[in-house]
């Protein structure tokens, strides 16, 4: 019971990261404009993201325009746009997969060891897929931040953190949280059944020896 306690666990924090990741994809605010030092304050904001380019302006308004072309883009946006996409659809497959693995469900094999390895899988999968939104957003915010104090870098074309960082660093602690304790669990469930075996196979054998040792005396006794 505990275990399965632990597996919904993992289970729903992969999911929170997960939906948390497919919102670090779409949003725009990547990066957005500084105004540190003495960059002058404008009315407009300038927010950038892996799919589009957005300024907002101080009466609320916001326009945004989506990248016209994938080969003019900077390398890091496109390996990050890859890695986003990526993570996106193991997440998925990992949410599936999971769910037929998962102790408290009915789907699929009912054999427990056979589950156990499908939920190690599921949780495998949320892992890598954590990993791969951790590599992206962290690219991601060195090339900001590289471009930041570069000192070539004009003041006013300088970014910074956007809120999508931030979200996308949550989302890929929980994704790799929630698999981690999908795997885990398995692995401690598997464990303790080989060391239930291990331990039933002597008594076994010694029920077997004692049986051979005692069928030649009941054979003398029924002679007698």
């Amino acid at each position: 019971m505990a275990n399965s306690g632990f597996q919904l666990l993992g289970y729903f924090l992969a999911l929170g990261g997960w939906i948390g990741i497919i919102s670090t994809t779409v949003l725009p605010q990547w990066k957005q404009s500084s105004y540190a030092g003495d960059a002058i304050i404008m009315a407009v904001g300038l927010y950038e993201g892996l799919w589009m380019s957005c300024a907002s302006q101080s009466t609320g308004q916001v326009q945004c325009k989506i990248f016209d072309s994938l080969l003019s883009l900077d390398v890091h946006i496109q390996t990050c746009r890859a890695l986003m996409v990526i993570s996106v659809l193991m997440g998925f497959i990992a949410i599936i997969v999971s769910v037929v693995g998962m102790k408290c469900t009915k789907v699929g094999d009912n054999n427990p060891s056979t589950k156990s390895k499908i939920a190690i899988s599921g949780g495998s999968l949320f892992l890598l897929s954590g990993l791969c939104t951790l590599v992206a957003v962290s690219w991601y915010a060195t090339q900001v931040s590289y471009h930041f104090f570069d000192p070539n870098t004009p003041i006013n074309a300088r970014y910074e953190f956007g809120p999508a960082l931030f979200v996308g660093w949550a989302a890929a602690i929980l994704m790799m949280l929630g698999g981690s304790f999908l795997c885990c669990s398995c692995v401690n469930e598997d464990s303790r059944g080989q060391q239930f075996y291990r331990q039933s196979q002597p008594s076994t054998a010694r029920e077997y020896v004692a049986n051979v040792k005692s069928s030649p005396a009941e054979k003398g006794e029924q002679y007698l």
